[in-house]
């Protein structure tokens, strides 16, 4: 039998890339002699990682309409014509037995193309609340994949599976127990660790918030692994002490939830995917700057089932102190892991990839 020949577009942020490649590496490894092909942004993360992941990729001249009124608008016509007509010829070309989206600006054209030439199509919807390349694809895509319940008000409800998001391997097979994991990050075994999340860039209203409480954290016998983003690591170096550890990024993720007794983050899908796995116990502060909203709605949907706290960024300055104080109670504690934990999907890939297998 033939090779399978698998089409993989998604990325433009780490939500959208991540389970991408976590799709491609399980049906590699069903599939040992698949010929995997990923599309992607020009320009954008995955042109990085998915290199160094052992895939090839094809970049398309593509991103999404600005908010504001922007020279990219204008040019955005031109571009999504050159990218469709790219599309056809990848598609033409590689002659794919299926096309993947995970979502991000490039997955629109090529998803489109591939329902058009009637190529078996999936798209896998990572956040509560969709963008607006999956609502639009999602009337002609074969098969829909969803991390969140309730997702039938945006999608059509007989294309709907509830698999979860995919997790990186490394989380799932949680080698480090805490003590280990402290250590590795120079921290004190013994004294309750802080992990503050704000993304690869960085987030600027976490990171004035957690430098205006370095004091505040101190008392409390906290000790801190700030991942303050790389575009931020130089204004707040200077904090670096004995305990209070900051890095412009962190590639070692299983090794840090394991460190972890609490955590400060943004609440991008993925992100929380891991979180409900690793089961610890969470304040959201959601990025306000993101399409849809979305990752407010992610945040939500795990607070209302109890497994993490949420403040908005406009309200950081009047909320903080009283909710911090809750993420600080052990009983609280206690109660969101256990709810995270019924919340966590560690079979979520291993379903994609059947679906993807029926699609087959």
């Amino acid at each position: 039998m033939k090779p399978y020949k698998v089409i993989i577009s998604g990325g433009g942020t780490g939500g959208h890339l991540y389970p991408a490649l976590a799709i491609a590496d399980e049906f590699k490894l069903r599939h040992t002699n698949a010929d995997i092909l990923f599309v992607g942004a020009l320009g954008r993360i995955e042109m990085d990682k998915v290199p160094k992941a052992g895939y090839r990729i094809i970049g398309l001249w593509i991103d999404g309409i600005q908010r504001s009124l922007s020279f990219r608008n204008l040019i955005f016509p031109l571009k999504l014509v050159l990218s469709l007509l790219k599309s056809i010829a990848v598609l033409l070309k590689f002659k794919p037995d299926v096309v993947v989206g995970t979502g991000g600006f490039a997955s629109g054209p090529l998803l489109f193309m591939a329902v058009v030439f009637k190529i078996p199509t999936l798209i896998q919807e990572q956040n509560s609340y969709p963008g607006i390349t999956n609502k639009l694809l999602s009337k002609s895509v074969k098969t829909i994949a969803v991390a969140y319940h309730g997702l039938e008000r945006f999608f059509p409800k007989d294309k709907l599976n509830h698999t979860g998001n995919p997790i990186r391997k490394s989380i799932i097979e949680g080698k480090w127990n805490p003590t280990e994991a402290k250590t590795f990050f120079k921290q004190i075994p013994a004294r309750p660790t802080l992990v503050v999340l704000g993304g690869s860039l960085g987030a600027r209203q976490i990171n004035q918030l957690i430098s205006a409480n370095l004091d505040a954290f101190e008392k409390q016998g906290l000790q801190l692994i700030w991942q303050c983003g790389s575009l931020y690591y130089e204004q707040y170096k200077k904090h670096q002490s004995d305990t209070v550890k900051i890095m412009p990024f962190v590639a070692d993720m299983d090794r840090l939830y394991a460190a972890a007794d609490m955590i400060i983050s943004r609440s991008g899908a993925a992100t929380l995917s891991e979180l409900c796995f690793a089961a610890r116990p969470a304040l959201l502060i959601p990025s306000p700057n993101v399409a849809e909203n979305h990752q407010y709605h992610n945040a939500m949907a795990l607070a209302d089932r109890g497994a993490a706290l949420v403040i908005e960024e406009k309200d950081l300055e009047k909320e903080f102190e009283t909710v911090f104080i809750q993420l600080l109670d052990s009983n609280k504690q206690q109660q969101m892991a256990e709810n995270l934990k019924k919340l966590a999907q560690p079979q979520a890939t291993s379903k994609i990839v059947n679906l993807v297998e029926a699609l087959l």
